[in-house]
């Protein structure tokens, strides 16, 4: 399936080398390339992709303001946030739904793969940044914090054990493996810097609303 992308930078050879890595994905298929917020907001209300990768300091409207637009619009556009900083800045466009973040001296690679995973519908950020905006929005929004770094399925997994249920009694109702669920749990233990069950069962009753 072709990943739809729009890309906004406001630097011109970032803008090039970006559309020139990502026209060399087979799947990708790059259909615009602004420099400033208002253009990107009018791009993705035009060409309505799968993915629009953003800079958050930008001429016009910057990043902060495009992700509110969209956030506010509810455009379906899925977003991944490329930035130089771990700052409050970042933590801010992940409190406001961006889906992805890799940092600019990140490898081309993560850029590549960070979109792939996003438009499928996985979140892929900066740890240092999500865990800030977890924190955050812990504060400021009950229940939805897990959802920044956790896939769906570790959701159910991570709801399902925080509610009794034994690994092969949730392996049979999601007809995996106890192996997988165990996979998932240890994943969102660590995603969430949780010690087990009893930790688990306590975050999410704390931040039950979701």
């Amino acid at each position: 399936m072709t990943i739809r992308i729009v890309l906004a930078d406001d630097h011109p050879v970032v803008l090039a080398g970006l559309g020139e890595l990502l026209r060399c994905e087979r799947d990708f298929d790059v259909v615009a390339s602004v420099g400033d917020g208002e253009a990107a907001l009018a791009a993705v209300r035009e060409h309505r992709p799968d993915v629009l990768t953003l800079d958050l300091r930008m001429p016009v409207k910057d990043g902060l303001g495009v992700l509110r637009e969209i956030k506010d619009a509810c455009l379906e556009t899925r977003v991944v946030v490329l930035t130089a900083l771990t700052s409050d800045e970042a933590v801010e466009a992940v409190c406001l739904g961006a889906h992805g973040m890799v940092l600019k001296d990140a490898a081309t690679s993560q850029l590549v793969q960070c979109i792939r995973e996003v438009s499928a519908g996985r979140p892929f950020l900066n740890q240092i940044v999500a865990s800030r905006a977890i924190a955050r929005l812990s504060q400021d929004h009950p229940g939805v914090a897990e959802a920044l770094l956790l896939t769906r399925r570790e959701l159910e997994v991570g709801r399902m054990a925080s509610e009794g249920l034994s690994n092969k009694a949730i392996a049979r109702h999601l007809s995996i493996t106890e192996g997988t669920v165990k996979l998932h749990l240890h994943h969102v233990y660590e995603k969430l810097h949780l010690s087990g069950r009893m930790a688990l069962a306590s975050y999410l009753e704390k931040h039950r609303g979701d």
